[in-house]
Parts: structure tokens; sequence; C-alpha cells
């Protein structure tokens, strides 16, 4: 049977072997498309059009993240997703279609069969993944609406996880582990998503310097304010920035104590301006904040659904609960649209029954 087979459309062939590139990312990332076009107008048989939309879509997600398909995460879909819903207005149907694209390409760069997370590996020292999942694409789409599926955590769940998550520094410590440093530098990062309420990209690329002081909250010295400068962007759009004041004391004590304390015992701190760092000296990179935090939840049997990205929907939640003005927790969490925040909010039944008590006893007051 004729057609194109999976070496036709290898990154072996598609790329020009030997050659030094000028710009290998460019480079890498334009062969992918066009081996995952041979893939689809050969093997597939697929209309040049329908290729040509798909190739176009992959470029549109690439552009909304600013990042190459092998560094792609699974919060990056997840923020896409929310970005169609609550800014774009995009329907079901064409998110699905949106998500297929991406799906479809995942599956051609991470298959063994045409050699890319090899290629990638060899390039750039990482591969790429899948990152449409079933948690974030189409089929739960109502998890933004607020159904079961993706969800904010509970105050009792997130006591839970960072529980769990500074006992690993005391377990490694004891134990006489090298991971005690990055067990503590995960456990900060985890306060960090859910106190400010930043995605996993932005904690990722956070320098020192982003804390400073907020002279209306001296009590929090240097940590009472955070300059979030990559904040998601729209198509064509530089980086949004933000300031997020802090409101959890708490959090702003651990970041200053991870600051003074753990942070400078990394070799790389003092040639390095970023906040996380690895024992290599590199930066956190939000596919690692991902991956630890899965381990953390699966160690405590707590719901497969949940996601760093919970904890920015907790922020927001927890503090439209204790009373934050909703327009001040847009504003600190960088939504354009207070329809996005509403879709991130999931108030419990507690709070519900709460507030459902002090309208009735107001009711009732002002009958008497």
């Amino acid at each position: 049977m004729g057609g194109v087979g999976p070496s036709d459309a290898s990154a072996r062939l598609v790329l020009i072997q030997g050659v030094s590139l000028l710009h290998p990312e460019d480079a890498v990332f334009d062969a992918m498309l066009e081996g995952w076009a041979r893939q689809q107008r050969g093997g597939r048989r697929l209309r040049p059009d329908t290729v040509r939309d798909r190739e176009g879509m992959v470029r549109r997600f690439a552009e909304f993240v600013n990042a190459y398909p092998w560094q792609w995460s699974a919060s990056d879909m997840d923020e896409w997703t929310t970005h169609l819903i609550g800014e774009l207005r995009r329907a079901e149907s064409t998110i699905r279609g949106y998500q297929g694209a991406i799906r479809m390409f995942c599956d051609y760069v991470t298959s063994p069969h045409y050699q890319w997370p090899a290629e990638c590996e060899a390039r750039f020292g990482t591969h790429p993944v899948q990152i449409c999942h079933e948690w974030n694409t189409a089929a739960h789409l109502t998890d933004y609406e607020g159904r079961a599926g993706r969800r904010p955590m509970t105050r009792a769940e997130i006591q839970v996880f960072l529980d769990h998550a500074d006992a690993q520094v005391d377990r490694a410590v004891r134990l006489g582990r090298k991971g005690a440093l990055a067990a503590y530098r995960d456990a900060t990062v985890f306060k960090v998503l859910y106190g400010w309420g930043t995605r996993c990209t932005e904690t990722s690329r956070l320098d020192v310097t982003d804390f400073y002081r907020n002279p209306q909250a001296p009590e929090l010295g240097n940590f009472g304010a955070l300059h979030v400068r990559y904040g998601k962007r729209s198509k064509g759009s530089p980086w949004r920035r933000r300031t997020t004041l802090s409101v959890m004391p708490w959090a702003a004590e651990a970041v200053a104590d991870y600051v003074t304390n753990v942070r400078p015992r990394y070799a790389a701190s003092d040639a390095s301006p970023a906040l996380w760092l690895t024992e290599r000296g590199g930066r956190l990179q939000a596919r690692e904040i991902e991956d630890r935090f899965a381990d953390y939840r699966d160690a405590l049997g707590l719901d497969k659904d949940l996601v760093p990205h919970c904890l920015r929907h907790s922020h927001v939640t927890h503090q439209i609960e204790d009373g934050a003005d909703p327009a001040f927790v847009q504003r600190q969490v960088g939504h354009r649209y207070s329809s996005t925040t509403a879709l991130y909010t999931g108030v419990s039944r507690d709070f519900m029954n709460t507030m459902m008590r002090k309208v009735l006893d107001r009711a009732l007051a002002g009958g008497q």
C-alpha cells in the first residue's frame, strides 16, 4: 500500500543532518510541522486545507504559550482552554477542534517512530510530551463551569498537601538525602502558587527581585508584593505584567525563609537571578512543578483531577469566601474580565449556607 511511512516523516529525513542550524529552535519546530504535514498528507490522505488549518492552530498555540513543543506542559493547555472559554467565548465544538489539533500534533512528536524525542533530547536536553489529557480537554469543559472535575482544592486538602510537602523536607534531612534542598524549594513553590494565585509558568520564571516591599504592609518586609513579569499573554502581544499584593502573611514568611536560608545553598545562587534553582544551576521548569505536585497528590490519595492550577482556583475562591472584593481578586490574578474570575470561583457549601443564613436573618429582622 502506498503513502508516507514513519521513516518518511521522521526527524532525520525532515531535518538536514550534519548541518549546523543558525536558529535551531525555530528550524526544529518548522521541521516538526513539515514532518507532521507529510504524515497527514500521505498516510492519512487528508486534504491540504485541513493540514494547513491544523498547522496554523499549532503555531497559534505556540505563540500563546511563547514556547517550543519540547517546552510545553499540561498547564499551558489548561491556561489556553481557560482563555478560550473565559475571554474569547469560543463554543465547545470549536474548542474541541482546537484541542484535537494540538493532541494529534503531540501524538506525532512524542512517538518514537518519528524520532523527535531523541532529536530534541540531543539538541535541547529535553523532549516533547503529550499535554492533552482527560481533565484539560473538551470532554471536561464543564469543569470550567463549576461542575465536578478539575476544581479548587478545599482548605483541608491544601493543608494536608502543604503539610505533606513540608514533611518531605524533614524526611530527606533525617535520612541524609541530597533532596532536602529540592524538597524545601518545591514546598515553597506550592505555597506561592496558592498564596499569590500564580500560574505554573509565571511561578517558574520568577526572579528573586520580583518580590519587593509594599509601603502599606511594612510588616511583610521585602515580600509585601510580587511583580509577575510573565503573565499569560494574548496572541501577538507581549507578556502581561501585573503586581500581586501579598495577602497571606504565612506565605510571605515561607518565601522569606527560603530566600534567606535555603536558596543560598545552591551553587548557582550568586550567578543566577532565578528564584527557583535546580541542582545543576538551571531554572525550575513548569513541567517539574507539575510532576512533583502529581507525586504528592498521588501519595496522599487525593483526587487525580487535581493539578497545580487548582491552587490558583483555590486562591480565588478562598479570597472571595474570606470577604475580598471580587474586583480586587480579579486584578490580583490578572484576569481581564470578571467572568473569567467567576469561572475560577467555586465557593464551598458552608460558605453558601452562611451567606443564606445572613440573608434570611436580615430579611426576617426587616419584617419585624
